[in-house]
């Protein structure tokens, strides 16, 4: 083999090379170790496969191999001595050594757990025998030994023929500010590579993001890699299932399995479009709080407007306090509570949202956001969730030009939902649509020809609230003029409650969580106030059940329409504590014991009634501990799907 030269950066360059070919084997090892679980590749997925490796892959380098990179470039004469580029050498073979053995022994783990390892494992090792289990099925595969020592001599062979020719700077200042340069030059893109871009739009990627270049939730295991999967889920939270019940009066209490009556009343097969809309607090609403505004003028009037003629869930809540938690509780009725649910490890498991449920009957499905692709993981999760389509900023910027771009998160709300608009009447019927606003986000702002067109509210995030609620309006007064409109279920909620605040209700727990929710359909088959307690999570149900929808779904919500056996709920985790708010009580827990409760009259939460332990406080309490307990559960098992067979004549569908 021919020696390569290279001076200090193509030295370091060709070097991380050789682990990206080395990853890239090792790739093709768990590939073929594994295909019957991970199902044939097409031509056809070569690309966004090979494009979702190299992100992770990335990831993977710069995680193991900082120190050596730093080492490397170390702006210092000294690094150019023999014994240093000696110490360089066994520290990249020993680190990048341990990631091929990693590597070839998950692919051995893969195929009994049908995972990744994670640091989960090492998390669960007291619990259950995963940790001895992979070393043991690691033995036991003695070719993968072979193969290993083959891959870390190759690995080893070729670091040598890279030969390292020191830079040809005479004058010490100079080397030493070049130098310095190019180490600060290095130290920025490996910080956007780790994180998987440069914007401050992009969430640092985690697992669940490898499903946005895949086309099964199986798949999405190809793409990732270790050490990427250990490291990035090294300080995460512990997964304890805890043991309330047993596992038939668990199920009697909540059983996240529904199974829908056939003669269940419906609207038939009509088409979908839900608005998730950010930053959306029931308290913009004059319709939902006539308190707050005497006047009658809120600062959500179309929306008010439309309300008048929906089904009002008068008392509804989110389950996350962030817009991350939001898409699994709206499309896939799961609740994020001490980590948002996408960027746990388990969101990789079987799962069949909204979305897929609604595409096998022959919808199909779409997801619009303003924002780039690769923005907070929304377009990785909704293809979780099994949408079809995902429209983003790059698609928007494709057909229309750059020109209404905020500055700040993605395309202003206004020309975005005019561009969803047409791209629905391009769609055929039925369609399931979902979208996430985002001008109603801080830095607070509207278009500058809006500047003066809005009231001054009480509030920073008014006038952007005032700006969505119009360009909601102008979305319906096209959509009025369409084909599909009449036959349409438009849907609206908030991801969350919004960071500015005034009233003094909404400072609570619980009324920190009050949103915007409720269902409208032009011909007005359903409409009316509910005054019960709903929450983001019985959106999916409700949904499946308006459009007829009878076969058996996972959710950890409830069709308030057609399951009046089930309790109305509100979930989420706040201030360390979980909440849970009934009809009647609203209690906080730890997980064990009750910290506070309070009678839901008691809005401003100043009597704490916890040690009068009255019926509805002890049946919150029993109704909570049963949903953790089936959610961790199911965390573990990392499956969101009703097993083969179930028909919940065992009476467990009944709560």
């Amino acid at each position: 083999m021919k020696r390569i030269l290279g001076n200090d950066f193509t030295t370091l360059l060709l070097r991380l090379l050789v682990v990206y070919a080395v990853l890239f084997l090792c790739r093709v090892e768990f590939y073929l170790m594994n295909t019957d679980s991970l199902g044939a590749v097409s031509a056809g997925e070569l690309f966004a496969l090979f494009r979702g490796t190299l992100v992770f892959d990335t990831a993977s380098v710069l995680y193991v191999n900082g120190l050596f990179i730093f080492l490397s470039l170390l702006p210092f004469r000294f690094r150019e001595r023999r014994w240093y580029q000696r110490m360089l050498f066994w520290l990249f073979t020993a680190v990048n050594s341990a990631v091929i053995l990693l590597n070839l022994a998950d692919s051995v783990y893969f195929h009994y757990a049908k995972k990744r390892f994670t640091a989960d494992e090492f998390y669960f090792a007291g619990n259950d025998n995963n940790a001895n289990l992979f070393f043991k099925f690691a033995a036991d595969n003695w070719y993968l030994v072979i193969l290993a020592v083959l891959l870390i001599w190759g690995m080893v062979r070729v670091y040598r023929r890279i030969e390292y020719r020191p830079t040809r700077i005479r004058n010490p200042f100079v080397y030493f500010g070049v130098n310095l340069l190019l180490l600060a030059g290095t130290a920025g893109l490996s910080v956007g590579g780790i994180r998987g871009g440069f914007t401050r739009a992009v969430r640092p990627i985690t697992l669940s993001n490898a499903a946005q270049y895949a086309t099964t939730h199986q798949k999405a295991s190809l793409i990732l890699s270790n050490p990427f999967c250990v490291l990035r889920t090294l300080g995460g939270i512990r997964i304890e299932v805890p043991e309330y019940y047993g596992r038939a009066e668990r199920d009697s209490i909540f059983t996240p399995y529904h199974f829908p009556r056939p003669d269940a009343p419906n609207l038939g097969r009509r088409n979908i479009v839900v608005f998730t809309l950010e930053s959306f607090s029931s308290e913009h609403s004059a319709f939902l709080n006539p308190d707050l505004y005497p006047d009658g003028q809120g600062y959500t009037p179309f929306l008010d407007s439309l309300m008048g003629s929906s089904y009002v869930f008068m008392n509804a809540y989110s389950n996350g306090r962030k817009s991350i938690d939001a898409l699994p509780s709206v499309l896939a009725s799961i609740p994020s509570y001490k980590k948002p649910f996408v960027l746990l490890p388990q969101a990789l498991g079987e799962m069949k949202g909204l979305p897929r449920l609604l595409a096998d009957e022959g919808y199909m499905t779409s997801f619009f956001c303003g924002s780039q692709r690769n923005s907070m993981g929304f377009a990785a999760f909704v293809k979780l969730a099994g949408v079809e389509n995902v429209y983003t900023r790059e698609d928007y910027e494709a057909a229309r030009g750059t020109d209404d771009f905020d500055g700040a998160w993605g395309i202003w709300d206004e020309p975005f939902l005019n561009y969803m608009a047409e791209t629905l009447s391009g769609m055929p019927e039925p369609f399931m649509a979902s979208v996430f606003t985002l001008s109603s986000h801080h830095p607070f702002q509207v278009p500058e020809k809006y500047r003066n067109a809005f009231r001054e509210g009480i509030t920073r995030n008014h006038k952007p609230v005032q700006y969505t609620d119009r360009a909601l309006r102008n979305f319906f007064e096209y959509a009025k003029t369409q084909p599909w409109y009449g036959n349409t279920i438009f849907v609206f909620t908030a991801d969350h409650v919004s960071s500015e605040i005034f009233a003094e209700k909404t400072e609570t727990p619980t009324g920190n969580s009050a949103i915007v929710m409720f269902v409208f359909t032009p011909d007005q088959a359903v409409r009316g106030e509910d005054r019960t307690v709903a929450q983001q999570m019985d959106l999916m149900p409700t949904l499946l059940g308006l459009v007829g929808y009878d076969k058996p779904y996972f959710a950890f919500g409830r069709d308030v329409f057609n399951e009046p056996e089930r309790m109305p709920v509100a979930t989420n985790y706040t201030n360390e504590a979980y909440q849970i708010v009934t009809d009647s009580v609203v209690v906080f827990s730890d997980g064990n014991k009750t910290l506070f409760a309070y009678d839901r009259a008691d809005t401003l939460q100043r009597r704490d009634v916890k040690d009068l332990r009255t019926p509805a406080q002890q049946r919150a309490e029993e109704y909570l501990k049963a949903i953790l307990q089936q959610y961790y559960t199911h965390l573990r098992e990392k499956s969101y799907v009703v097993p083969d067979g179930a028909d919940g004549s065992d009476g467990s569908a009944k709560r």
